[in-house]
């Protein structure tokens, strides 16, 4: 799942994604995302989120997240990335990005045992 609220972040990464073989769902905020997320029997294994957005921004719903789906994997996208590291370890991608970064990241951040990750607000 892919959740930014600037629409041409999200177009640019979802063309990426799709381009990486990757099956996209996109939301425009977090509620949106969570909504999704509860709802949906679909399988989602990772979520792509911006961290600062409108309603509920990304680590809210990392939190949130973390107990409907506690499966899948957050990475989180920003502009200012240091203040990001403090709370979601190493699953951060800076942005801007380039499309070979994003898709490095994804993968890495797939690879990593789910049960593995680390809470929103611990070190990684």
């Amino acid at each position: 799942m892919l959740v930014d609220d600037d629409e041409q972040v999200r177009r640019f990464a979802f063309q990426i994604l799709r381009l990486g073989g990757y099956r996209v769902v996109e939301a425009t905020n977090g509620v949106e995302a969570l909504r999704v997320c509860e709802g949906s029997p679909i399988a989602i294994d990772l979520v792509l989120t911006d961290v600062v957005m409108p309603g509920m921004g990304g680590p809210q719903l990392a939190e949130r997240l973390a107990r409907v789906r506690p499966e899948t994997r957050v990475l989180f996208m920003s502009g200012d990335p240091e203040e990001v590291m403090v709370r979601a370890g190493s699953a951060v991608l800076p942005k801007p990005f380039l499309p070979s970064a994003l898709l490095a990241k994804v993968r890495d951040t797939l690879e990593r045992p789910a049960r593995a990750r680390a809470p929103v607000g611990a070190p990684d």
